[in-house]
């Protein structure tokens, strides 16, 4: 179906922030205090972004001026509503019609620029944004002697070939 692509990649993007994230919880205070601070923004960038184009989907204003926020929110926050935001992008992209996916859509970047994306280049932009900044979470990770998240798209496809209930247990993320 022409929709898979896009559901693959936005399933495997919440599948790759959830891993990120647990390893983030559970690691985060063997941070550098100074590199803490660019993972939280980092994490908070995504999200920003996240939020921001969720909205641009449903063609409401974003009410953003920066991607990202005017006051950082704590690990906590950012990684509830990095789930709920994830649940969102992949029920819609399960419910995306076929369709629709080339539909254009006029919007305004934080910045006030306005833009045209198709609904299907928007789906691939959060999912390529943020596989670049996980990229970078992970290598603030291994300079601290934490092991990323293995969160290659084959991770994830042999994840859910074994079923929702196998995902690596962070004792075999760290090994």
């Amino acid at each position: 179906m022409f929709t898979l692509p896009y559901r693959t990649l936005i399933h495997y993007k919440r599948w790759a922030t959830d891993g990120l994230n647990s390893v983030i919880a559970e690691t985060l205070d063997r941070i550098a205090a100074d590199e803490r601070i660019l993972v939280l923004r980092l994490v908070d960038h995504i999200q920003a972004v996240d939020e921001i184009f969720r909205h641009n989907l449903e063609a409401r204003p974003h009410g953003y001026r920066a991607p990202g926020s005017a006051e950082l929110p704590s690990f906590d926050v950012l990684a509830s509503k990095g789930r709920a935001t994830a649940d969102w992008y992949a029920d819609y992209a399960d419910a995306l019609l076929p369709d629709e996916v080339d539909e254009a859509l006029a919007f305004s970047f934080a910045s006030g620029e306005p833009a045209r994306m198709t609904r299907g280049e928007i789906l691939l932009h959060v999912a390529m944004h943020a596989a670049g900044h996980r990229g970078q979470i992970a290598l603030l990770l291994q300079k601290n002697g934490i092991q990323p998240w293995p969160d290659r798209l084959t991770d994830f496809l042999r994840a859910e070939d074994a079923g929702p209930q196998r995902r690596p247990a962070l004792a075999e993320v760290t090994a």
